[in-house]
């Protein structure tokens, strides 16, 4: 017989894959017996007819041990959007509130999909079986099958072979030992194995505040909390704590669903029988926990939970809890609400729950009491602990292992509080005799104290020189960041004390307000770019200073002067410090860094104002090197807004070097002193060669260059504004110039290098007519003779010719194919070899004006019309500018 069953099922299996292969759908009748088949079975069919199972079966499809399809009933819930008002893109970006939500809902907030029996669940062996019921047998032994029974409405199981059973209100088992013993009795030499099946469906109903209240058909196996994610959970106003299931018009069983969530306690969440009622009823009293506690939220309370119940259910306070004043906030009469402390240090006394209280636990103070903070150029920066008369030098211990390689063993300070308010003191001291042991410098700390470490370096790219010839290694490196990371985020918290300021919206609003600006005001906002700024070492006293000084500022009021000094002059670091207790000048120019080469020592200068006005200010002059040898008159103490002037030796001066190349005939660089003259350098220069073309000299002077720079950064953000215009749009549609094109020439503009060419006669200074005294970083640049006649600017071809005492401009520029649509043939001027520049007259000036004919090295300019833009007399600078820089650097580079 089984051999006849497996033949029907192989031919039914033959019949589905024929239709499969002729794109048809077998039947559902098909698919169950194929799936009813054991899993060998079915892999030994489907490789006998090369086919895979999974493509019978459906990849979508997941399947139990007992070849069951498993399809979650269970989706997320959809959100509601529709009713949504439209938010403004502030209201869009703007940090979200974080608000309390009810404990537990989430939970089981989820939205039913379908109506069918959920998943699939071990049965127990206190299963009851009732009529529904599919029972599966597997023989073994001297007779092997597999046999699907179901118990059928009279209870009765139906075995082939065997005589029908009554087998409903069994455990399951005690049927599965039925069902063994009596195949062992009746069918000799075979022995069975029991299980259950598809299991009977019941139908239970889920009313009150449930998400989907309902009907629904479930799993025989179901409990309480099965029904409520069919039902999809459970509304916002549902009550978790006390949820009824109704067995024949009685309560049989409260469910109180904290117990499971908080507790895992699941003795009340009992198996559902067909036609139970599963009633959520509304919401009871209800607590917000908010805070330092470990599970803030909105609890609900049953008639008679305490303080420590509530507190239970948030999970407790965390350990930087404030206990010792916890607020809440309660309903009051009329429109007013309540605020009670109380104190959880010692338990709760005195405090009962109500409904509708928010319960607000505060975080402790993070600031430390009992310790002192070191940042700056520092190894390991942070808190240290602190006990009596602790000094600086237990903190640093040595200067090699506690200190970074860049930090300044000169000068450091003590920042300590003197009030409530949190006012500060500054005491000055030097890192290198404080670890030595000098009383003076070895401050006793107090707690709160926080010691500022400074680098020897102020700009970044200084520092990072200097610790690359100190060839740190890997390690060193890797200490270096994380000491900057550290700093970077300890600085924070000072920052908002001292009041940083915040932008209006968020970064993403900022970001999007951006955006939409019109391009117009994008061109016209570069015109104000600022020169870029040094880039500060992450510890030098610009960086770690400005907090202390905006502290400094913000405590001084009447009656109490503001404690700042300056030192100006010849100090490595000038600017504003610390007024430190009892500091002197020594002080002050220890903190600028030391003094500088060019100091004068014989005298300096305090200037004071006793009152802050004009009327009582004094200078102070004392003797300098005094002060340094420690003489207490020549180094008197500083007082409020005093300013230190550091003056320099009469005379003194740097090295002065200037430049002479080409046609001379010890060319190079030479050092000079004040006063030096042209004339002077050119005879210790040697003179000039034979094939020296004096007068094409070109000289350079670098504040004449920076003049020049200026000029250039002047002109092009006025034509950056122009381009932004709507006149200049204008004229750009008239002269069929694109917007690109306009771009690219002011870009072409702004990076136009400039020389600093001043136009001398080499002639008169050599006979004594005219005197240049010489500056650092002049250069002069001496030519070799030229027979040649150079003509740019609006002509066909820009070339060069030679020279022809007898051809005039008119035919220079002819031969060079004449001039160009745009050329303005009016404004027609030389450059002469020597930077001068003159405008050809039109009626005879070379036989009138024989001084200024064409010459060797001369270079004829055709410029472009500017009346084609309008009449911007800006364009017409700007072309000039770019031919005569142009000559100016093919000069240089020509030598």
């Amino acid at each position: 017989m089984f051999k006849t069953y497996l033949g029907a099922l192989s031919a039914i299996f033959i019949l589905f894959y024929a239709t499969a292969v002729q794109a048809l759908t077998p039947s559902p009748a098909q698919i169950e017996q194929f799936k009813k088949l054991p899993r060998a079975q079915q892999e030994a069919l489907a490789r006998q007819y090369g086919v895979d199972v999974d493509t019978i079966l459906g990849n979508s499809a997941k399947t139990t041990p007992n070849n069951q399809e498993v399809e979650s009933t269970i989706g997320e819930r959809r959100l509601n959007a529709e009713n949504a008002e439209p938010q403004t893109p502030e209201e869009k970006f703007k940090p979200k509130k974080e608000e309390l939500e009810p404990f537990g809902y989430d939970i089981f907030a989820g939205e039913p999909t379908s109506f069918m029996p959920s998943e699939s669940a071990p049965v127990p062996d206190d299963y009851i079986v009732r009529p529904g019921d599919q029972v599966q047998i597997s023989l073994y032994g001297k007779e092997s099958a597999t046999v699907d029974a179901s118990i059928d409405r009279s209870g009765r199981l139906s075995i082939p072979k065997l005589a029908p059973v009554h087998v409903a209100g069994m455990t399951f088992k005690e049927l599965k030992a039925l069902v063994s013993e009596k195949v062992s009795n009746e069918m000799i030499g075979v022995k069975a194995f029991v299980s259950l099946g598809q299991l009977r469906s019941i139908r239970v109903l889920v009313v009150g505040e449930a998400y989907k209240p309902g009907s629904y058909t479930l799993s025989s196996l179901s409990t309480v909390t099965h029904a409520l994610f069919a039902s999809g959970g459970v509304s916002d106003i549902a009550s978790l704590r006390n949820i009824e299931i109704k067995r024949g018009g009685k309560v049989v069983n409260r469910f109180d669903l904290y117990d499971l969530l908080i507790k895992g306690d699941s003795s009340n969440d009992i198996i559902l029988k067909p036609g139970d009622v599963v009633f959520i009823p509304p919401v009871g009293a209800q607590v917000s926990v908010a805070g330092a506690v470990k599970r803030p939220a909105i609890f609900e309370l049953k008639k008679g939970e305490s303080t420590a119940d509530l507190l239970a259910m948030a999970g407790g306070m965390k350990a930087n809890a404030y206990r010792e004043k916890v607020t809440v906030e309660r309903a009051g009469q009329g429109d007013y609400k309540q605020i009670l402390s109380f104190d959880f240090s010692k338990g709760s006394a005195g405090y009962t729950p109500r409904d509708g209280d928010v319960v607000r636990v505060s975080e402790a103070s993070s600031a430390y009491n009992q310790a002192v903070t070191v940042i700056g150029a520092v190894t390991r920066p942070g808190e240290y602990s602190w006990h009596q008369g602790k000094r600086i030098g237990d903190i640093i211990g040595s200067i090699r292992g506690a200190l970074l390689p860049q930090a300044d063993l000169n000068y450091a300070i003590l920042l300590r509080e003197v009030d409530v308010y949190g006012n500060i003191d500054v005491y000055q001291f030097s890192l290198a005799k404080a670890v030595a042991g000098d009383l003076a410098h070895n401050l006793i700390l107090n707690p709160r104290d926080k010691v500022i470490v400074f680098s020897r370096f102020e700009s970044k790219e200084e520092e990072q020189d200097a610790l690359k010839q100190l060839a740190l290694t890997e390690e060193e490196q890797e200490l270096q960041k994380k000491v900057k990371l550290w700093h970077l985020f300890e600085q924070r918290q000072f920052e908002e004390f001292v009041g940083a300021k915040k932008p209006l919206f968020s970064e993403e609003v900022e970001t999007e307000l951006k955006g939409k600006q019109k391009l117009t005001d994008l061109i016209a906002a570069r015109s104000n770019e600022e020169e870029e700024e040094i880039e500060y070492a992450t510890f030098s006293r610009n960086q770690l200073l400005d907090k202390v000084i905006k502290k400094l500022q913000l405590q001084a009021g009447a009656g109490e002067r503001i404690k700042l000094v300056e030192v100006n002059g010849n100090v490595r670091f000038p600017g504003v410090y610390p007024l430190a207790n009892n500091m002197a000048v020594i002080e002050l120019i220890t903190a600028g860094g030391g003094l500088t080469e060019s100091a004068y020592l014989d005298k300096a200068e305090i200037t004071r104002s006793k009152t802050g006005t004009n009327d009582d200010i004094e200078h102070i002059t004392f003797n300098l090197q005094g002060a340094l040898e420690g003489t207490l008159e020549e180094n008197p103490l500083l007082h409020s807004k005093d300013s230190l002037n550091i003056l320099t030796i009469p005379n003194w001066q740097e090295n002065i070097k200037v430049t002479l190349e080409g046609e001379v005939v010890f060319p190079g660089q030479y050092t000079i002193r004040r006063g030096e003259t042209m004339k002077d350098v050119i005879e210790r220069a040697g003179g000039f060669s034979d094939f020296a073309a004096i007068d094409a000299a070109v000289f350079t002077r670098k504040t004449i260059q920076e003049q020049e720079r200026a000029q250039i950064e002047r002109l092009t953000n006025e034509l950056r504004r122009d381009l932004a215009s709507k006149s200049f749009e204008q004229s750009m549609n008239s002269v069929n110039l694109s917007y690109d094109e306009m771009t690219s020439l002011i870009v072409d503009l702004s990076q136009m290098p400039t020389l600093g060419r001043l136009v001398i006669s080499l002639d008169d200074i050599l006979a004594d007519k005219q005197k240049l005294v010489l500056q650092d970083g002049d250069a002069l640049y001496i030519p070799s003779k030229r027979d040649s006649i150079s003509v740019i600017g609006e002509v066909n071809y820009a070339t060069s010719h030679l020279y022809n005492a007898n051809t005039d401009v008119d035919a220079y520029i002819r031969l060079s194919g004449g001039t160009k649509t745009r050329a303005d043939e009016e404004r027609i001027y030389v450059i002469k070899a020597n930077g001068s520049v003159y405008i050809p007259e039109s009626k005879g000036w070379f036989a009138v004006n024989t001084s200024k004919q064409l010459e060797p090295g001369d270079t004829i300019v055709v410029p472009m019309d500017t009346a084609h833009m309008d009449n911007l007399t800006l364009w017409s600078t700007a072309t000039q500018i770019f031919y005569q820089l142009g000559v100016g650097v093919a000069a240089i580079s020509g030598i």
